[in-house]
């Protein structure tokens, strides 16, 4: 079978096609038959190195298959069930810790550019009905960060104003799952091409960044005092305008660091005086990923998926990633 690996010390051109035996799953594992990841942020860091892994890692969050294979002791699963995978492998319910986060899949151990793997029978979740595994595989990361982000942390309530950030995946996800809870969404964008699409979706006024350095007290105005819920992408380059644009009283998701966003300014007067909640967020747990799956199940959302490439094309799919052009979700399937 199958796979792809990261060389050290990483770099896209570094990028291997191997073949690998085919594993047998051991006691309280399952053998997964991968046909689809998705591409995230994350993974463009460890494939270009940004995140050191260990030589020969392979890499990728996401993966949606099927079930071929019991180890022993399996009682949840049976062969021919459709699953996806977690982003944190041992963090089943409850709050985080370093234990539970340990097993962070693409980085930690094992990701899912390959086409069969074992991983442990807990450490995955039935996909929506009606999806297809290329659909699937775009919600482990992205589709939950959102969820959490909004549901979880934030207490979403209908009539709510939500500002999203860019059209990423997470943020296409945020945009659909605001909307289908009856909050109001607002949203940025470098693109007027890009806004059409965002207004199309239901977005109720889309601000380009580009064009507005101080987009976050345009939105603050639009908005009549603010947004109640904020997911900001970008970090240290983004945090400023986010708290610009959040209502007093609203909650701030931070939840990325895209372009040079690893360190900026926080203005923390606006900070303190408009009573804000800030919470910092890496995807979430096993509970989590069961109830956004009950919600779709009841919802119909269905992910915007912009392009597919094929396993071999891994390399020209995060080149595509990296140019900005998409709108929504880069699957890759096999």
């Amino acid at each position: 079978m199958k796979a792809i690996v990261v060389k050290s010390p990483g770099g896209l051109d570094k990028l291997e096609v191997i073949e690998k035996t085919m594993p047998e799953p051991r006691e309280g594992e399952v053998l997964v038959r991968w046909h689809a990841t998705s591409l995230n942020f994350h993974d463009y860091l460890v494939a270009t190195g940004a995140i050191p892994v260990a030589d020969g890692r392979i890499p990728m969050s996401d993966g949606a298959g099927e079930i071929i294979a019991l180890g022993s002791n399996v009682l949840d699963w049976e062969v021919g069930d459709q699953v996806m995978s977690m982003f944190f492998q041992g963090w089943i319910e409850g709050k985080p810790t370093l234990l539970k986060m340990a097993g962070l899949s693409g980085e930690m151990v094992d990701g899912f550019a390959v086409e069969a793997s074992c991983v442990p029978a807990s450490a995955l979740t039935r996909i929506p009905e009606g999806y297809s595994y290329a659909e699937a595989a775009t919600l482990p990361c992205a589709a939950l960060t959102a969820w959490r982000g909004l549901m979880v942390e934030g207490n979403l309530q209908a009539g709510d104003k939500v500002l999203i950030e860019g059209t990423g995946g997470m943020s296409i996800f945020a945009l659909q799952m605001a909307i289908a809870a009856g909050a109001k969404v607002y949203a940025t964008t470098s693109s007027d091409e890009k806004a059409e699409k965002l207004k199309s979706m239901g977005a109720a006024a889309v601000v380009n960044y580009k064009n507005d350095e101080r987009w976050g007290k345009t939105i603050s105005k639009m908005t009549g005092g603010g947004v109640d819920h904020v997911l900001d992408v970008g970090g240290g380059s983004t945090m400023k305008q986010s708290i610009e644009a959040a209502a007093i009283g609203g909650h701030i998701a931070s939840i990325g660091i895209l372009g040079n966003g690893r360190k900026g300014e926080i203005t923390f007067p606006k900070l303190f005086f408009k009573h804000l909640r800030m919470t910092g967020l890496a995807v979430g747990s096993r509970e989590m990923q069961e109830k956004m799956v009950k919600a779709i199940n009841i919802n119909g959302l269905k992910p915007i998926i912009d392009k597919s490439f094929a396993l071999e094309e891994l390399a020209e799919a995060f080149r595509y990633q990296e140019s900005g052009s998409h709108f929504g979700k880069i699957v890759v399937e096999y």
